[in-house]
């Protein structure tokens, strides 16, 4: 082998745990932009103002809390690809319910 082939070994441990936090971050971003969705909904059927409000905050501070918890239990390198999975999952869930 050549040093060459060594360093792409290298590199091969970092990439696969960012692409499992990556997973981790649109499961995340999936969970988040479709419970948007159905908040915005909620919103416009006029019905009290108080129950989207409180389901838009509880949302909010999960997505808080998990971007947290990866953070400090795993560092910066998972914390990037896990809001990178959550930017993922946003284009993904605007296009699924982009209507024609």
């Amino acid at each position: 082998m050549t040093p060459f082939d060594l360093a792409g070994y290298a590199l091969a441990g970092p990439i696969l745990v960012a692409g499992g936090w990556l997973a981790v971050g649109v499961l995340i971003g999936g969970g988040y932009f479709l419970s948007l969705r159905q908040n915005v909904r909620m919103f416009a059927a006029r019905r009290s103002p108080l129950l989207p409000l409180g389901f838009g905050l509880a949302r909010f501070a999960l997505l808080a809390v998990a971007l947290a918890a990866i953070a400090r239990a795993a560092g910066a390198l998972p914390l990037l690809a896990a809001t990178a999975g959550i930017l993922v999952a946003r284009t993904a869930v605007i296009r699924w319910g982009a209507v024609p």
